[in-house]
């Protein structure tokens, strides 16, 4: 008979607070969903302000974060409590007392760039100076509206417009206009095929085709030789793989011209743009604004908090004045805004304050690849950071998604400077990221007349005792976008 009496079973477990899940999720967030999320918050909290430019001061922790070389140069090395190199538990200091360079300015990395004109006074403002981005679309109505065709024939070259894609392809069925009630008559076939061949005519050349072959074939008109657009014609059509391999010396085989010949007109054909309609409407480029800024300073690299991302906000002294003193009025909400105000300050603090930590940690094991490149990637691990800065794993996992450092030798994402070690047979262990640049090295010192294949590749590396496996030499090529031998052969001919 089964058992069916009670039991009382005791367990714990961890559950997160709303505030520490918020907290969570402010860490997590990349700059700009964060910067979305705090004027979200300014918006709706009467008991937040913000100041346009630098006239807010930062907060003392903030401003510990963003400028922490002016507190090294200080008496004994001395550190506030709450600065980064206290939060990393390095005792290295960076005051050096044979040195006598001056404290550089955590906020001169600016200096140099133009302030932006102002909008009045008679002077260009900024925006007038942005370029506006015309859309394919309106681009080949603007053609159309030009021509002089009948309200039917119009009607259909526009559908036709619209039913292009990004690349400028008609890949949907052109005959579907054929069903379309907004004609009357319907159109028949031969005006979808007259239609097709009017969008197909419009600028830029191989707007309107079906394929990259004809894509191509439409932008073979541009060819004023005779001589030359016929054999490309030739090319395209019949021998487009061949094209695609450059293997000149078949086609001029395949095709009975002479090999200068076929080379002039491949040459000619690459110049061709196989996507036509990205050149309209292209969107519009987002750049990384890093969060913290690698720096060196008396010998040592230091992260310093980018002041670019720090929001320039506080608690409204005025309002919480005001609230306080009139406590007994019945406003549950303010008290709540209140509160929130308070936690989103703390917060921004923590945020930043872990960030610049843990990247302080990853350049502390990774300086010698800001001093000398990819080469002296070391391997490392979420575990080796969350140590050394006191967090868990996942915090440091949080942290290094999505947020970027500025170094010598370009912006990062704090993701990059971590990776598996690949053991040697000698023992020494190696980062991916430094077999990457090796590989990348050699085939830049390679002959132009003899490109090293894969094989090849691997087996210079085994020569300097690096067992690694020609399909990882196959991996780490594609993953720098670097042609196979036979197409670096063909391009450098």
């Amino acid at each position: 008979m089964p058992d069916r009496s009670l039991r009382v079973i005791q367990q714990q477990h961890q559950a997160l607070s709303p505030r520490l899940q918020h907290a969570v999720r402010l860490l997590q967030m990349s700059s700009l969903d964060f910067a979305q999320t705090l004027a979200e918050t300014l918006g709706r909290n009467p008991f937040l302000e913000q100041e346009e430019g630098d006239e807010m001061p930062l907060s003392p922790g903030l401003t510990a974060l963003v400028n922490p070389l002016a507190e090294a140069s200080g008496a004994a090395g001395a550190r506030d409590e709450g600065s980064l190199l206290e939060a990393t538990g390095d005792d290295g200091g960076l005051d050096d007392a044979g040195s006598s360079e001056p404290p550089p300015d955590a906020g001169t990395w600016n200096e140099a760039l133009p302030s932006a004109p102002k909008g009045d006074g008679g002077e260009v403002s900024a925006t007038e100076l942005v370029a506006s981005s015309t859309g394919l679309n309106t681009h080949l109505h603007g053609q159309l509206n030009l021509l002089p065709l009948g309200e039917r024939d119009m009607a259909l070259a526009k559908a036709l417009v619209e039913m292009l894609d990004d690349d400028g392809y008609l890949r949907a069925d052109p005959f579907e206009l054929t069903a379309d009630d907004a004609l009357d008559p319907p159109a028949t076939d031969e005006e979808v095929r007259i239609a097709v061949r009017r969008v197909q005519s419009l600028d830029p050349a191989g707007v309107g085709a079906r394929t990259v072959q004809e894509c191509l074939l439409l932008q073979t008109g541009e060819i004023e030789d005779p001589h030359q657009r016929a054999l490309a014609r030739r090319i395209i059509g019949e021998q487009l793989r061949l094209l695609g391999t450059r293997d000149c010396e078949t086609l001029a085989h395949r095709l009975g011209f002479a090999l200068a010949e076929v080379e002039a007109a491949c040459a000619r054909i690459r110049r061709f743009d196989p996507r036509p309609g990205w050149r309209f409407g292209a969107p519009p480029v987002h750049y990384v604004t890093p969060d913290v800024i690698a720096r060196r300073y008396r010998g040592r690299w230091v992260a310093v908090l980018n002041p670019a991302v720090v929001p320039r906000m506080r608690l409204n002294s005025t309002v919480v004045d005001l609230f306080q003193r009139h406590r007994g009025a019945p406003c549950p909400d303010l008290a709540s805004h209140l509160q929130e105000a308070r936690w989103t300050m703390r917060n921004v603090e923590q945020r930043f304050s872990t960030i610049v930590a843990v990247a302080q940690a990853v350049i502390d094991r990774q300086h010698h690849f800001l001093d000398y490149g990819e080469m002296a990637m070391k391997p490392l691990g979420l575990k080796e950071i969350a140590e050394a800065v006191g967090v868990h794993e996942s915090t440091v996992s949080r942290v290094t998604s999505n947020k970027y450092i500025a170094t010598p030798a370009g912006v990062f994402e704090l993701k990059h400077f971590f990776s598996r070690a690949m053991v040697m047979p000698s023992g020494a262990s190696l980062s991916p990221t430094a077999i990457r640049g090796l590989v990348r090295d050699i085939i830049a010192d390679e002959k132009a007349t003899h490109p090293l294949s894969d094989t090849e590749i691997t087996q210079l590396l085994w020569q300097q005792g690096l067992r690694v496996a020609r399909r990882t030499v196959t991996k780490y090529r594609q993953a720098l976008r670097i042609e196979p031998a036979a197409r670096r052969k063909a391009a450098g001919a």
